[in-house]
């Protein structure tokens, strides 16, 4: 009893201690309640407010809680509170309205954690909310990246409307018509053949929809994909994230940033990645790091300077999809799994990838401002693979056997550097009630390939008196085996009875391919004006635009050939309210066409360039005070002078330029919040993309290649924010995608739809989350080009990782 009577009395003094409690309302400056306030004490026990801006923490222990609130568009607050025992504490908050948009490159970064994004700069070289911009943009943030467990680009390009995968490669469908460059931070970078961009540096992925080139210069019509890279934060924030999963997949990422005097003048951020995972095609696996330092200088409130460093290294083997028997024997996509791939083992690729960028952005005045960017990218490939050589075996009456695949090896080493400079002044100025901001610059971007790169191949049919050849013409030299068939420089591949081998490459003939020195550079100048007028905008703007080709570089008859267009572009934005907008836009995209169609006699040229033009018009509206956003886009793209193969064959280099194409549709993207704890992002394209005008009369009306009519998903996460289960989420996630053809014309891309489901659960510092993906284990095919190459979604697989903030 002696004992007893003081042990009850600490149970009920530790009892009593645990009714402390915290609470209040979180308003606007207009003092309107503002709810999905984020808010967290010590860093690891967190609610949202509700409808009414409330919030409530119970059963809190007697101490000192450093409190941080945080929500997009407005500033972050931190707050240090003491609690006393049984004391019941309310406190209300209110929040200002953020100025990060007065940055005009994004130097630091993006603070907010929600699926909705605010600004883009890529867009009209100025920070402008989206809805403001008078072209369809859509996107997807690093937090859509965390909960759908994405590692890499093809990963989530699911949740952007009118875009879908058009093989494995960095290589998709944009409105219609196949992606060209790739662009970082609103800089052209060289466009990787083989690695799939990591996600782990990447604050969000931005598509600029339809033609850009009074932007970006040349360019494709369907879109740009922007990468954003992640900026340093005056903010303390750590994190470090371990995967699991199917296809024994490990993965580690880290992301450190704050700041480093206590000024908060000199900002870092460093992002770490690692992966050492197989996958569900045969002989495929994906080795990889990442090392990207960061650091923002802000020595005044007018300068601002941040330099950006990314190292990336890939090894493992270039995927060049799955074949299936030859159409004598059928379009059965079934006739090999879709786990089947022709490498062999001792394939390999090796690619080194590096880039740094210094921006540097300064205020003259409050009216004037100058911005500059400098991108330096060099990216290295050591490759050796076994694939086809894109057609069937031949049996000795030359006739295709469909069982038998045609082979040829590769083996390459090159290198690919590009420089890319962006500099322009902003001013701001007022013509009575019209507000101008005006964007003067200028953009080089220079692409070369140095001297001493090379290829090697082997393929062809060896000949009686030796040697090989890949001439049709040839036929009666080729040497025979025992069957009476033509004896292969590398063996056939049986697509009945596959094996793998280690390759002997010392048992084919290889013919060498030196590779000659190559280099473009193409510069613009460029002037827009963004007006306001009452509940009008109007953005004007154009760009001349120079693409130079250089040939014979390096040498005393290099020679360099020159196009160029002038490209303009129109926009207007009427506000209906101040949450709903309406737009239109119209503009052009230039493409040059190749050095090789422009100066090989054999190619049939010289050839006009590509040029699009298009009028798109839609609506943009920001809902649930703010939370949601979305983009409903109507559009039709016209495309001209499309090269393509004239199937000549006594030329098989010829081309032809195929006329016309046409684009129509629309689109609609949804992001943000409905509930303070339910997110959303999903999406819906209706796309008609055919040839319209052709030569060749049988090509009129065809639905372009990996050009679906529809596509479409979505994807919302659910979280418990009270009771016994607070802190638990729910996910659950779909997209589909309708047939599409490919380049074989009696080959089609069935339709497809898949789910996937998820859990997740976060406690103190700890976020423990499980996805399963292609719940159903769905059978399909993310893109392709033929019988030969297709590129199937992966069977159903699980992802499960813990992360840690601290």
């Amino acid at each position: 009893m002696r004992l007893l009577l003081p042990l009850l009395l600490i149970l009920t003094s530790i009892a009593y201690a645990q009714n402390s409690s915290l609470s209040g309302t979180i308003t606007d400056e207009n003092n309107v309640p503002i709810p999905g306030v984020n808010i967290l004490l010590n860093g690891n026990q967190g609610t949202l407010t509700d409808f009414n801006g409330y919030y409530e923490f119970k059963n809190l222990q007697p101490a000192s809680y450093n409190m941080e609130i945080s929500f997009l568009g407005y500033e972050d607050q931190t707050e240090v509170i003491n609690l006393s025992e049984g004391q019941n504490k309310v406190l209300n908050f209110t929040l200002e309205t953020s100025n990060e948009s007065l940055q005009e490159i994004e130097i630091t970064g993006r603070k907010a954690r929600s699926y909705k994004n605010e600004l883009t700069y890529a867009a009209t070289k100025t920070a402008t909310p989206i809805k403001d911009v008078p072209q369809a943009i859509s996107y997807v943030t690093k937090e859509v990246f965390a909960d759908q467990q994405a590692y890499r680009v093809n990963d989530i390009v699911k949740n952007v409307s009118g875009v879908n995968m058009f093989s494995y490669y960095d290589d998709f469908t944009m409105r219609g018509f196949r992606s060209g460059d790739t662009y970082i931070n609103g800089l052209r970078v060289v466009g990787l053949f083989g690695p799939q961009p990591l996600l782990a540096n990447i604050e969000r992925v931005e598509v600029i929809k339809g033609p850009s080139s009074a932007m970006f210069g040349n360019s494709i019509p369907g879109g740009v994909m922007n990468r954003v890279t992640k900026k340093p934060l005056a903010d303390d924030r750590k994190s470090i994230n371990f995967t699991l999963g199917s296809f024994n997949t490990l993965r580690t990422t880290a992301d450190f940033t704050g700041s480093v005097n206590e000024k908060e003048t000199l900002l870092y951020r460093l992002n770490l990645a690692y992966e050492n995972s197989d996958s569900f095609r045969d002989l495929q696996e994906f080795k990889s790091y990442m090392i990207a330092p960061s650091i923002s200088f802000l020595p005044t409130d007018k300068t601002r300077i941040n330099f950006d460093l990314v190292i990336t290294n890939f090894d493992g083997k270039l995927d060049r999809g799955q074949p299936i028997f030859g159409a004598s024997a059928g379009t059965d996509l079934n006739s090999t799994p879709i786990s089947f791939a022709l490498n062999q083992t001792n394939d390999f690729q090796k690619s080194d990838v590096v880039y740094s960028t210094l921006s540097l952005n300064h205020k003259f005045s409050d009216n004037i401002s100058f911005n500059t960017s400098y991108m330096k990218y060099l990216f290295e490939e050591d490759l050796v693979e076994h694939r086809t050589s894109n057609q069937f075996a031949i049996d000795g009456n030359g006739e295709q056997i469909p069982t038998l695949m045609g082979m040829q090896v590769i083996q390459r080493q090159r290198q690919f550097i590009a420089d890319n400079l962006s500099s322009y002044f902003v001013f701001q100025a007022n013509t009575g009630a019209l507000d101008h901001k005006i964007v003067a610059g200028f953009d080089y971007i220079e692409q070369k390939q140095p001297r001493g790169g090379a290829s090697a191949f082997a393929r062809g049919y060896k000949l009686q008196g030796g040697g090989v050849s890949t001439n049709p013409a040839d036929f009666q030299n080729f040497l025979l085996d025992e069957n009476g068939n033509p004896v292969p420089n590398v063996p056939h591949f049986n697509l009945a009875n596959p094996t793998y081998n280690l390759a002997q490459l010392s048992n084919y003939t290889f013919t060498q391919s030196p590779s000659p020195a190559t280099r473009y550079y193409t510069y613009g100048l460029y002037v827009q004006d963004q007006i306001k007028f009452n509940k009008w905008q109007v953005l004007l703007g154009g760009r001349q635009e120079y693409y130079n080709d250089v040939v014979n570089v390096d040498q005393a008859d290099e020679e360099t050939t020159t196009q160029n267009k002038f490209l303009p572009r129109l926009g207007l934005v009427y506000s209906v309210t101040n949450a709903i907008n309406l737009y239109g836009t119209y503009t052009q995209s230039f493409q040059p066409q190749g050095l090789a169609a422009q100066t090989n006699p054999n190619v049939g040229g010289p050839f006009d360039p590509v040029t699009a033009e298009m009028v798109e018009f839609g609506a943009k509206g920001e809902f649930f005070n703010k939370r949601l956003g979305a983009n409903l886009a109507v559009y039709y793209i016209e495309n001209n002078n499309i090269l393509v193969n004239a199937n000549e064959p006594g030329n098989p280099e010829l081309l032809r330029q195929r006329g016309q194409e046409e684009s129509k549709g629309f689109e609609l993207d949804i992001n943000g919040r409905i509930l303070p704890n339910l997110t959303l992002t999903a999406n819906y394209a209706y796309n008609e993309a055919i040839i319209s005008e052709s030569d060749n009369p049988d090509e009129i009306g065809i639905r372009k290649e990996n050009a679906p009519l529809h596509q479409g998903g979505f994807f919302g996460k659910y979280t418990f924010i009270d009771g016994k289960i607070q802190g638990l989420g729910i996910s659950l996630g779909s997209n589909f995608v309708s047939e599409r053809n490919t380049f074989s014309s009696e080959l089609q891309l069935p339709s497809y739809t898949i789910v996937d489901a998820g859990v997740s659960y976060k406690v103190d510092r700890f976020n423990i989350s499980f996805l399963l993906n292609n719940v159903f284990d769905k059978t399909h095919w993310v893109g392709g080009y033929d019988y030969v190459r297709l590129f199937p979604g992966a069977p159903r697989n699980y992802l499960m990782s813990v992360g840690y903030s601290f």
